[in-house]
């Protein structure tokens, strides 16, 4: 098979899956069935993709021409397929957890879910396989449409009010800051095809790419770069696999994809480093880690926690970007490997400890970990990896975006990093050792017997095991993580 045929295949079978699923709803164990298959093809694809294809001479798929000299068309780089890898091998582990969430958790409209699951990791590789900025800029707005019926799955007035702080920022920003973010790059450069080194003419104005930076930066909300923050905590009430979704495969992801993407392949890094905008925002990535990092520390709620986690985490990826250096730039791109492995692998733990004990507040958590001794365990190894700690994944990234600030000779920024790994342990690491030694605590939601608490269903260990070893062997063979990283800033 060949690249261009496999290329498109990897944007058509999540869409075939969100078919079949439909056409199996009366029938669970084969509508789950189509999605788990759907989803171990899409990562041999994708795996078949990243080893066959030349970085020279890549392949392009042209799927329409809405304008004279624009289209919409795919094409892989090593970036893309790096986010691609990630998107495609969690999609069917978060099935197989979510097989054992929704069904023990009793959850409604499991069809429109897994439906609207499938359409968004679709959306997700479009993202990830997009030849221009028009492309990715379809593909990013269907991502928004396609997980909003996620964000409102329970339908109460609480998840209704979050879907419209979603939409509205994330279509409020897209729509405001980056529509005109890429039609003004189209005017000046004549072309929205990613290249390496950017795409702008020498002599470009640089307090207009300046102005330029700052609507990509700020129109691409899901980045959740502050004061764009507020929709990720507020979508925490949908289920935890929608929550895994938003927070490490897609979403999120999708955000900090973007801005390292028009970083690296339309300003290039030689421009992006000559422009005030871009200290501005690596600044207020800096910040955005404390004052999230901070944040996180007094919320109680375990989801809430690691929604400002989350934002915390996704602007170190900003700030890699910003430093326009190569390390950052690796730095950023290994981040979004390792803190989706780390992240996925806390949220499965909060959505297990949910099905299990109804509990949702780390106050509650004290003396769990006796209880469920697996679950508490892979959360420790996930909060390891988040802190950038051996033997954990998560150290790799975050020397190199280390490494980043101090090619750059930006101390600030290098502080900055090491103060929220510090706060990292405190908010984290905590909640495994009040799990494991202190004293047990009874809840209304033990129905009077804690004794009778157990660990989550099977399919949902399975998932929170997977991802648990992905932290660890990221540690050990990064290699792979590496040589991609190393390929977007040859």
């Amino acid at each position: 098979m060949n690249p261009s045929t496999i290329l498109q295949l990897i944007v058509v079978i999540p869409l075939l899956a969100a078919a079949g699923i439909l056409a199996a709803r009366r029938r669970p164990n084969l509508r789950e069935g189509i999605t788990l298959l759907c989803g171990a093809v899409l990562f041999a694809l994708v795996v078949a993709l990243a080893t066959t294809v030349s970085w020279e001479n890549p392949p392009v798929v042209a799927l329409a021409q809405p304008f004279p000299g624009l289209s919409l068309a795919l094409s892989p780089e090593p970036l893309g397929v790096l986010f691609a890898l990630v998107a495609s091998f969690l999609w069917p582990v978060t099935m197989i957890y979510a097989i054992g969430y929704m069904r023990k958790h009793g959850e409604i409209n499991q069809t429109r879910f897994y439906t609207a699951f499938a359409l968004a990791i679709a959306s997700t590789l479009g993202i990830a396989m997009s030849a221009n900025l028009l492309t990715l800029f379809v593909f990013y707005e269907l991502l928004t449409l396609t997980t909003f019926p996620l964000v409102t799955h329970s339908g109460t007035a609480e998840a209704k009010r979050a879907g419209r702080l979603y939409m509205g920022i994330l279509m409020g920003t897209s729509v405001a800051f980056l529509l005109l973010a890429v039609i003004w790059t189209f005017k000046l450069s004549g072309t929205l095809d990613f290249t390496r080194g950017g795409i702008f003419p020498l002599g470009t104005d640089r307090g207009v790419l300046g102005v330029l930076l700052l609507l990509f930066v700020f129109g691409t909300g899901k980045a959740a770069l502050m004061p764009f923050h507020r929709w990720l905590p507020a979508a925490m009430v949908a289920p935890t696999p929608v929550s895994a979704l938003l927070h490490a495969v897609a979403v999120v992801k999708a955000g900090v994809f973007t801005i390292l993407k028009v970083a690296v392949y339309i300003f290039g890094m030689d421009t992006l480093g000559t422009l005030t905008s871009a200290d501005f925002l690596a600044y207020l990535a800096a910040f955005t880690i404390i004052a999230s990092s901070v944040l996180a520390m007094t919320k109680d709620n375990l989801k809430a926690r690691l929604a400002y986690s989350t934002i915390s985490q996704l602007s170190y990826i900003v700030l890699g970007a910003m430093l326009a250096t190569s390390a950052g730039v690796m730095g950023g791109s290994m981040h979004i490997v390792m803190h989706a492995f780390g992240k996925i692998t806390l949220f499965f733990c909060a959505g297990a400890i949910l099905v299990a004990t109804h509990r949702t507040k780390v106050s509650e958590l004290d003396g769990l970990g006796r209880r469920m001794p697996f679950t508490m365990a892979a959360f420790t190894i996930g909060a390891l990896s988040i802190v950038g700690l051996p033997p954990m994944g998560g150290t790799w990234s975050k020397w190199m975006l280390v490494q980043g600030t101090l090619d750059a000779g930006a101390w600030v920024l290098m502080a900055a990093l090491l103060v929220s790994s510090l706060l990292n342990i405190a908010y984290l690491l905590s909640i495994p050792v009040r799990g494991f030694f202190a004293r047990p605590v009874a809840c209304v939601q033990d129905h009077g017997n804690p004794d009778e608490i157990k660990e989550a269903p099977l399919p949902c260990l399975l998932a929170i095991g997977i991802t648990a070893i992905g932290c660890v062997l990221l540690f050990f063979f990064p290699d792979g993580v590496h040589a991609l990283a190393e390929e977007i800033v040859r």
